[in-house]
């Protein structure tokens, strides 16, 4: 081959080597819509959310954003650290329970709550089916009957002990005008601590035999543990015009959603993650079941992380559609 040719053959494997690494530059830059962006998130002191959370952190780092660890705190101080972009997102808002608290952060102006993390969420207040088909007890208004109330009496007062929330949680609030309004504070007084620590004690009454009476929520572990309609019950609240659950029975709380809560800055500016916040989804059950493994003893980092791993691969269609779609929003 003349000298001329083989510079010729150079100059073509040259431009094609250029225009090649430029394309696969492109690729990647076009699969990775975060890249270089931090974002810092925030969780509650409740560890049953750590799934859906880290779920998220999981997504959002497939699109390429450097996620630094989350900060747990309480959901009132979760909202207005967003609110003031000390903070990207939360996931698990719940709509209605923390519109309060998503309004008194400035609501829409600064704050995205996305999609429909988690649905058909239930709270209220349940106790064990064995008390509740001996004395038949249904409604939360029977705890006005003194004996009936005296029952569930776990410190001598002779007043029912409603093991209910961690201080500073809406649902606190929630109980206490419930005692407030009904006339139950005579005959009910609301316990308050670290829930986890009070669900603990709830659980070894229950497995002692003894009668029981909590507030509670789905999803999460202790439903896994204390079925509804199988080892409890849930007790009717009376119901505010047009306040109804699906079966047709009040239990003190609207049906809530939870959702990703976000920034609206780092929304608008990051639309590839908004789309994810949108479209990411986990089944209530899934959760249970994910929750109950914490309470087994699988709640380090690496557990909650090979929980999200396993979720994935069950859901891997559906996981690879959402990061379709946050690309396809960032190329925009």
């Amino acid at each position: 081959m003349k000298c001329h040719e083989i510079s010729k053959l150079l100059l073509t494997v040259s431009l094609f080597t250029a225009i090649s690494c430029t394309s696969f530059a492109g690729v990647a830059l076009e699969m990775l819509p975060g890249k270089g962006i931090v974002v810092t998130p925030v969780k509650s002191t409740d560890q049953g959310v750590s799934f859906q959370n880290q779920l998220v952190v999981h997504g959002l780092k497939d699109l390429g954003y450097e996620v630094k660890e989350a900060k747990e705190v309480e959901y009132a101080t979760a909202h207005i650290a967003i609110a003031n972009g000390d903070a990207t997102f939360l996931a698990g808002s719940w709509e209605p329970l923390h519109s309060d608290f998503y309004e008194k952060s400035g609501g829409d102006a600064k704050l995205v709550r996305a999609g429909s993390l988690s649905a058909n969420a239930l709270q209220g207040y349940l106790i064990d089916k064995k008390t509740a088909d001996q004395y038949k007890i249904t409604n939360i208004l029977q705890l006005k009957d003194p004996s009936i109330a005296r029952l569930f009496d776990t410190d001598g007062d002779g007043k029912a002990d409603l093991t209910g929330c961690t201080p500073g949680w809406a649902c606190e609030k929630i109980i206490e005008n419930l005692l407030n309004t009904t006339g139950l504070r005579t005959t009910v007084t609301q316990k308050t601590g670290a829930y986890s620590a009070l669900m603990a004690d709830v659980i070894a009454r229950y497995k002692e035999g003894k009668p029981i009476l909590y507030y509670t929520w789905t999803p999460y572990y202790v439903s896994a543990l204390l079925v509804p309609d199988k080892d409890v019950v849930w007790l009717e609240v009376p119901s505010p015009a047009g306040e109804q659950q699906p079966a047709g029975k009040y239990y003190g709380y609207a049906v809530n959603t939870q959702h990703v809560v976000a920034n609206k800055a780092f929304v608008e500016a990051n639309p590839a993650a908004g789309k994810f916040f949108e479209l990411v989804t986990i089944d209530v059950n899934d959760i249970n079941a994910q929750n109950n493994r914490l309470f087994r003893g699988e709640k380090t980092p690496a557990d909650i992380e090979r929980h999200v791993d396993l979720w994935i691969k069950a859901h891997q269609k559906t996981y690879d559609g959402w990061l379709a779609a946050a690309r396809a929003a960032g190329e925009k």
